[in-house]
């Protein structure tokens, strides 16, 4: 299939450069106008007093997945050249919890953190120099960990591999999960007002 947007699509390798950072400062300044580098705010997800994280990242996983989806399905983009990460599921399940217990105790996530440390929140810039120092003693001590961070490798493979389904189907079941989501939400939000 000859997709118009192959590896550096439609626009070519050096507009692709240009664009990036003007997406990651659309997508800062989106997160802070919604809210969301507000410490508070993402709490609230855990207490389930405000789901609009849950809402947001939803919403856009289900926009990129949909429009991906669709998109190589009418052979405007070749899902073949998007690049899957390789899947090791005990070290990407440490690195999940040690996320999840960061995002619990900061109140902030890897973006959040940035958008409330460009903000000028003390909390966002905290959780920032954390992150860098968790970067630095994972560089020092990347010898004594190599062998757990390269074991238990599945490859580059998705759920949809994984049940031995069609990507369709999966589409199909993510998106009723999360419509399920977004209508749960509201009625949690409804219950707490």
């Amino acid at each position: 299939m000859n997709a118009p947007f192959g590896e550096t699509g439609a626009l070519g390798p050096s507009a692709v450069l240009w664009l990036a950072p003007i997406i990651g400062f659309a997508f800062g300044w989106f997160l802070e106008r919604g809210g969301l580098g507000n410490a508070r705010k993402l709490a609230g997800q855990f207490y389930l007093t405000d789901l609009t994280v849950f809402k947001v990242m939803f919403s856009a996983l289900l926009t990129a997945m949909l429009g991906a989806y669709w998109l190589d399905q009418f052979g405007l983009l070749d899902l073949q050249l998007v690049y899957l990460p390789e899947t090791f599921v005990a070290p990407q399940a440490v690195g999940g919890v040690l996320f999840g217990a960061g995002f619990l105790v900061s109140g902030l996530c890897p973006g959040t953190s940035c958008v409330a440390a460009a903000s000028g929140r003390l909390d966002g810039l905290a959780v920032v120099g954390g992150m860098l120092a968790g970067v630095f003693a994972f560089n020092l001590a990347f010898g004594w960990i190599e062998a757990f961070y390269d074991s238990t490798a599945l490859g580059a493979v998705t759920l949809t591999d994984l049940a031995g389904v069609p990507r369709g189907v999966g589409v199909a079941v993510v998106t009723v999960l999360a419509l399920g989501g977004f209508a749960l939400a509201a009625r949690i939000e409804r219950r707490v007002k």
